[in-house]
């Protein structure tokens, strides 16, 4: 790590308490850089001491930083397992369920979530905790309106029930968005709440260290009740879940061992 990076990444914690060391460095130097150079400075010395007098550079600096692809229903089969399998398990043990996704972009994983759960019981009995890094994309998350490159995989009865047609793209309903609760998060180093029926995070742990993940499994576990579960990205299979106090209930789906009694 070059000492000009190294000197960047600890000014950024400084000032906003996110750890660019626990992101995988060849990547998020990368993405860096290229920001950097598009603003026309030779050094991260120079690029940090120009956003940290520009609000809006800042901000800028903070959308790159954070991994903001999304979609709805994506991986659609893994939607489907949860649909059919997972849900029905948790509702049998809880009828109202503490729900959160982690992580959660510009909002199609919660809302796809409100959307599922409409299946299962009225939206006015649904509460979803979503949370992001970015304040500027939880703003573009409270909105809620969407292209059609977002929506490939939204069923047409879904999409004639919980959209709205409008000629930017489609907007998720009222309805759909008072389920959902955004608020601002860092994973790495904020505490999380407790009993969690179901924690949805996926498509982000890629992007970080070995360390980060190993503490941030452990942090989710802790946030889950006995028998709940952790719903991770088609890409992020969690080895050795024993390890956390997790054992695979589905691909990609991992529940919290009910504690024994001794």
């Amino acid at each position: 790590m070059t000492a000009d990076y190294h000197l960047f990444i600890n000014q950024v914690k400084r000032k906003t308490g996110i750890d660019l060391a626990l992101y995988k460095e060849a990547q998020m130097k990368r993405r860096l850089e290229s920001l950097r150079d598009k603003r026309g400075f030779g050094s991260f010395e120079l690029y940090y001491q120009a956003m940290s007098k520009d609000q809006s550079m800042f901000n800028e600096f903070l959308e790159r930083m954070t991994i903001n692809v999304s979609e709805f229903y994506r991986n659609k089969k893994r939607w489907e397992v949860l649909e059919e399998k997972i849900l029905p398990r948790l509702l049998k043990e809880n009828t109202r369920l503490k729900l959160w996704s982690a992580a959660c972009s510009t909002g199609e994983e919660p809302y796809t979530l409100a959307m599922v759960m409409a299946s299962f019981m009225p939206l006015s009995h649904v509460s979803i905790l979503a949370t992001d890094l970015d304040k500027e994309i939880l703003k573009r998350a409270k909105i809620g309106l969407y292209t059609d490159r977002s929506l490939k995989e939204v069923p047409k009865d879904v999409l004639s029930s919980h959209f709205m047609k409008e000629p930017m793209g489609y907007k998720v309903v009222d309805e759909v968005k008072r389920t959902v609760n955004f608020k601002q998060q860092n994973l790495l180093s904020d505490t999380f709440a407790s009993q969690y029926d179901l924690i949805i995070c996926r498509n982000v742990m890629i992007y970080f260290t070995e360390e980060a993940k190993h503490k941030l499994y452990q942090k989710f576990s802790n946030a889950l009740r006995p028998g709940g579960v952790l719903f991770v990205g088609s890409t992020e299979q969690i080895f050795h879940a024993e390890k956390y106090g997790f054992e695979t209930e589905d691909t990609f789906f991992y529940k919290k061992k009910e504690e024994t009694s001794s």
